[in-house]
């Protein structure tokens, strides 16, 4: 961010723009807390600030503004509405800089005249800048004279919007600042690696190396409280259980724990029931806080818990895998599975925070942390050709798991699927994007029964095989099919399926969740970096690619 305070948003600009209504919204959809300046310093003064002005003047009004705004700077997660004169004061710009995130709602001096208009006519007090012989003109007087102190780093434009037109602008503004900020972070930075914020939710993701002995520090910051019902697996529990539990502790959060066996056997109505009987004999309350403590498998099963029992219950995500880290712990998918299929019963439910420690995939055996790495080249592939580069550039310190590179390379992928589930986060629109390479992924796994193929190695094939569609249908160049096979190929991943059923797997395409009237919808490219959703594509199309990727 430079010099702001990754937690605060502060909405300046001047009367009339709507700054109060704006940002009681935003808090409300980002479940922060709402401060505005002028309702504070009218509760202190037991007076309206038209009152304010004529018996106590405009010197004393904005001295107390200046401590009003010092308050509510100090707090974190907070949505600030200033009054419209708050830049004038030197002092008062610099704290907004340095601890928050500052938009500036916009607006001509006529629409904020017909506004202020409109608010007298509520209001029993004459406001200050309308007690002129000339409203419209002190209008454009003030405005013009305080435009210079209106610098921010997102600007709306509120004449022609809605109030929920300016809000969506604003949060708009909030995800593309954490996307720039993740992609110029040095991996170790205390800020969050991206802050996901949805319709209703909003929750940070942090990644560092050695992150996991914050854990507690870190949910006590976001005001988490009660016990905490650790979820792990046999795996890894005995390396990173008790580092866990010692951070929680140490903040303050008495903590239990649950094993379940790793693997997708675990992911069952019958390992939920059992740590629902396990909650309710240690008495757990909502207030409490489930924390999954592993890879996808004990994420979505923790995260099925966590949104069902006492109809929801706050949860934290602490990935240990790669897949996991980017992909299944952000965007708030959980669920078990059911002898007919993988996550059939589920829910969306998003986390209260996501603690990433990369240190923990020195402990990954290679082949799990080579299914990860096939999401971050999806990612790039799919958003951004200079990651692209960099993942390429940095393939061998990748394989040796270099903590700066590795980082790195986590947190853009973090930013890049974080600031899409913000977008879309029940997969109505653009979240469709990140089944590239799915489709024939999905038909590799059920094929196989989840045997002989990771989820990450089957995703490989699938991009691989989309890459060869796109490119068969006239968008991508040989060249950019070559750089899919080069990069996944030299982390180790598979680029072919040698020995699979081209009947079986096209029966198992038709049964895809994104098959819609019957056409299936296909993630293609047409360039790197240009995703683009086909429903026309040719079935023999499809079936000469199925046979170039090896099957029969």
């Amino acid at each position: 961010m430079g010099e702001g305070h990754p937690e605060n948003i502060i909405i300046v600009g001047f009367s009339g723009t709507g700054k109060s209504l704006v940002g009681q919204e935003v808090a409300r959809r980002l479940g922060w807390s709402f401060v505005d300046t002028d309702e504070e310093i009218v509760r202190r003064a037991g007076k309206s600030i038209p009152l304010i002005f004529q018996e106590e003047g405009e010197d004393r009004f904005r001295q107390t503004e200046t401590e009003v705004l010092g308050q509510a700077c100090a707090k974190e997660r907070a949505v600030i509405a200033t009054g419209g004169g708050a830049v004038l004061k030197p002092q008062n710009r610099k704290l907004m800089r340095e601890r928050g995130w500052v938009v500036c709602l916009e607006g001509e001096p006529e629409s904020i005249h017909q506004r202020l208009q409109k608010d007298h006519q509520q209001e029993s007090a004459i406001r200050p800048l309308l007690a002129s012989p000339d409203p419209l003109g002190r209008i454009r007087a003030l405005k013009k004279e305080r435009q210079p102190y209106y610098a921010a780093q997102w600007t709306v434009h509120t004449d022609a919007l809605t109030i929920p037109q300016v809000v969506a602008e604003v949060i708009r503004g909030w995800q593309y600042f954490n996307q720039q900020r993740a992609a110029n972070t040095p991996p170790g930075n205390e800020g969050p690696a991206w802050v996901v914020t949805t319709e209703r939710e909003s929750y940070p993701v942090y990644v560092a190396w050695g992150a996991l002995a914050q854990l507690g520090e870190r949910m006590r910051s976001l005001e988490l409280s009660g016990t905490a019902y650790l979820v792990s697996d046999d795996l890894v529990f005995p390396h990173y259980g008790l580092v866990a539990q010692q951070a929680l502790e140490a903040a303050g959060f008495p903590c239990q724990h649950y094993l379940v066996a790793a693997g997708e056997e675990s992911k069952s109505w019958e390992s939920a029931a059992r740590i629902y009987h396990w909650l309710a004999g240690l008495k757990a309350e909502r207030g409490d806080t489930i924390v999954s403590l592993g890879g996808g498998v004990v994420g979505d099963l923790a995260g099925f818990v966590a949104a069902t029992y006492l109809r929801g219950i706050a949860l934290v995500h602490v990935p240990t895998t790669l897949l996991a880290m980017v992909d299944a712990a952000i965007g708030g998918k959980v669920a078990i599975n059911l002898p007919q299929g993988k996550n059939l019963v589920g829910a969306f439910y998003q986390p209260r925070l996501v603690l990433t420690d990369t240190q923990t995939l020195t402990t990954l055996p290679y082949r799990e942390l080579a299914s990860g790495w096939a999401e971050v080249i999806k990612h790039a592939l799919l958003f951004q050709p200079s990651f692209l580069d960099y993942l390429e550039k940095n393939s061998s310190k990748l394989l040796e798991l270099d903590a700066e590179v590795v980082t790195s390379s986590i947190v853009t992928s973090v930013a890049l699927k974080g600031a899409v589930v913000s977008e879309d986060e029940r997969e109505q629109g653009r979240r469709t994007l990140l089944n590239y390479g799915h489709t024939i992924g999905h038909a590799l796994e059920a094929t196989t029964e989840y045997v002989r193929y990771l989820h990450g190695e089957a995703v490989a094939v699938g991009m691989v095989g989309a890459a060869l569609l796109s490119q068969r249908l006239g968008m991508l160049s040989q060249s950019e099919v070559a750089r899919h096979r080069a990069i996944l190929g030299g982390l180790g991943l598979p680029t072919g399926c040698p020995g699979g059923k081209i009947a079986r797997l096209s029966a198992a395409m038709k049964l895809d969740k994104k098959v819609k009237e019957g056409a299936i919808r296909w993630v293609l490219l047409e360039g790197i970096g240009q995703p683009i959703i086909r429903r026309d594509v040719p079935s023999e199309v499809v079936l000469g690619v199925l046979q170039e990727l090896g099957a029969t």
